[in-house]
Formats: structure tokens, C-alpha cells, sequence
């Protein structure tokens, strides 16, 4: 009989474990949701600038054309308007992917047009702060990830970087492929203040923050960072970061490379 009760209180351990194990990852994808959204309303106010701007562009333009009947300045006056089109809807296309709700598959990706997707949704805020963005993209690797992780991580350190560079500053973004160590690496390096070596240790820590929130209550949570080590380590990956006072802050992040994906192409056979 005693036998039998402990077996019982067993199984339910065991199924009270994986019950706690269950919620314990419903919490964590909840969290990692409410980061994601925490870093769009970072650049909320550039964003809607910049559809505002958009939108004179359509507005002024097309009113030349309705002023001025000549086929020439009613041809420019389209071709403005489409672009600005096609730029509003590639930053909505962006914004859309990146805020959705995604599942944890993986796939092998290009991680240039990746990073790219993220640039668009952050080119006019870098602006108004006055960062010149640099891009160094010598290699296309492919990596095994979840899109829509990695670009929050992503989004995530640029913010940070630009937090840290409140004068102004340089943004270098580099993608490299070291195939005799077989991984594929992005790193984030900003000209910004850097962070004191006794901080520098504990910033993957839950909670631990090295800045205030600024005056839209972005930044100063202190998950960022340690959602970003949870997502690399869940990708088979590393976040490394070396900074000095001063002299300015740098991220990698580190992936498993993957060969890179065969196109097949159909062949069609003449009858």
C-alpha cells in the first residue's frame, strides 16, 4: 500500500511539474510579445513622422499634377507618388512581420535581408537623433533561426545603442562569415558613452539596468539583454558585448552557420 501512495504522489509531482513547466514557457513567450512591443513604441514617434512626411509627399504632388495638365509633370508627379507608396508600404509590411506573434520555428535564412527588414523601421529614428548609420555586409550566411526573435534582438540592441549615443553619433552594422569556425555572426558597434566594467559584468541579469526610462518610458526594464541571451542560447548561439568608457559599446551575436539553401528550379519538357 505504501508502495502504491508513493507512485500516486509521484505522477502527481511529476504532472505538477510539467504543468509549472508549461506555464513557466506561456510566461516567457508572453514576455519576450511584451519586449516586442515595448521596442515598436521606441519608435512610434519616428515612425508616425515619417508617414506624415509621406503622406505631404503624396498630398503635394498630387496636387501639381491636378494644377499642371503637360504630360511630363503629371508623369513626375505619379512616379513621386508611387514611390512614396511603395516606401509607406515597406515600412508597414515591417512593422506588421515584426510585431506579430510568431511561433518558435526555425529555419535556414539570409541574415542580410534580415537585419535590412529591421534598418527600414529604424533608418528615420537614427535620423532624428543624429546617428549615421554605417553597414558593412560582406558575406549573405545562412543561419537556422526564427526570423521574428532575432530581428527583436536586433531592434532591441540598435535602440539601445542610440539611447547611448544621446550627442549623436556613428552605427556600425556588420555581418560576417568565419567558415573555418563555422558561424555567422551580426554585430552592433555604436560610438556611445560605454559602460563601466563593474556594470558591464551584470547586464544579462533579469532586472539589471544601466539606464533610466527616457521621457516615452522606453528603456530601464533590464529584460532586453537577458531576453537576448535567452533567444541566442536558443538558437544554438552566443551574445558577446565589449564596451569602454567613453569609447563606445559593441554586441555580437554569434550563430551555427547552415550551408546555404538549394534553389530548385523546374524543368519543363517540350512535347
Amino acid at each position: 500500500m505504501k508502495a502504491t501512495v508513493s507512485e500516486f504522489d509521484e505522477r502527481q509531482a511529476a504532472a505538477r511539474i510539467a504543468e509549472l513547466e508549461q506555464q513557466v514557457q506561456s510566461l516567457h513567450q508572453q514576455l519576450l510579445q511584451a519586449q516586442k512591443m515595448s521596442s515598436v513604441g521606441a519608435l512610434a514617434s519616428s515612425i508616425t513622422h515619417e508617414f506624415n512626411n509621406i503622406l505631404m509627399t503624396v498630398i503635394n504632388y498630387a496636387k501639381m499634377g491636378v494644377r499642371h495638365k503637360d504630360a511630363a509633370t503629371r508623369d513626375k508627379s505619379f512616379e513621386k507618388i508611387l514611390a512614396a507608396g511603395h516606401r509607406a508600404s515597406k515600412i508597414t509590411t515591417g512593422m506588421l512581420s515584426y510585431a506579430r506573434q510568431q511561433s518558435d520555428r526555425r529555419e535556414p535564412m539570409d541574415l542580410v535581408p534580415l537585419v535590412e527588414d529591421v534598418l527600414v523601421l529604424v533608418e528615420k529614428d537614427l535620423q532624428r537623433y543624429r546617428i549615421r548609420l554605417i553597414t558593412d555586409f560582406d558575406h549573405h550566411p545562412f543561419a537556422a533561426v526564427n526570423s521574428g526573435q532575432v530581428q527583436q534582438v536586433v531592434l532591441n540592441l540598435i535602440v539601445n545603442a542610440r539611447q547611448a549615443m544621446e550627442q549623436g553619433g556613428n552605427l556600425k552594422i556588420s555581418i560576417r562569415q568565419h567558415t573555418e569556425l563555422n558561424q555567422a555572426e551580426i554585430s552592433i558597434q555604436d560610438s556611445g558613452c560605454g559602460i563601466p566594467p563593474e556594470k558591464l559584468r551584470r547586464i544579462f541579469e533579469p532586472f539589471f539596468t544601466t539606464k533610466t526610462a527616457d521621457q516615452q518610458g522606453q528603456g530601464g526594464t533590464g529584460l532586453g539583454l537577458s531576453l537576448a541571451r535567452d533567444v541566442m542560447e536558443a538558437h544554438g548561439g552566443r551574445i558577446r558585448v565589449e564596451s569602454a568608457v567613453g569609447g563606445g559599446t559593441t554586441f555580437t551575436l554569434k550563430f551555427p552557420l547552415v550551408p546555404t539553401p538549394v534553389k530548385v528550379i523546374g524543368n519543363s519538357k517540350a512535347g
